[in-house]
């Protein structure tokens, strides 16, 4: 998935998309934890929650039944 940097003040952000939110376990001014490795900027969430693989595998689901047609487009 490509993304665009957006100008924010004196600043760039990444906007990321409620899907990827949802599926990361993220909200809203939610905290994530910025690591580089090489060249690559690897984000994840300060405190993951911990899920069960049944719990994941269901929400993971609703999140592609609810978010279908803008899943389809990002992948593009």
């Amino acid at each position: 998935m490509i993304k665009r940097l957006r100008k924010v003040g004196n600043s760039n952000a990444l906007i990321l998309d409620k899907p990827i939110l949802e599926l990361l376990g993220l909200k809203e001014n939610g905290l994530v934890q910025l690591k580089i490795q090489g060249s690559n900027l690897i984000i994840t969430p300060s405190q993951p929650s911990k899920l069960d693989a049944d719990t994941l595998s269901e929400q993971l689901s609703d999140v592609i039944n609810r978010r279908s047609d803008l899943l389809k487009r990002l992948a593009e």
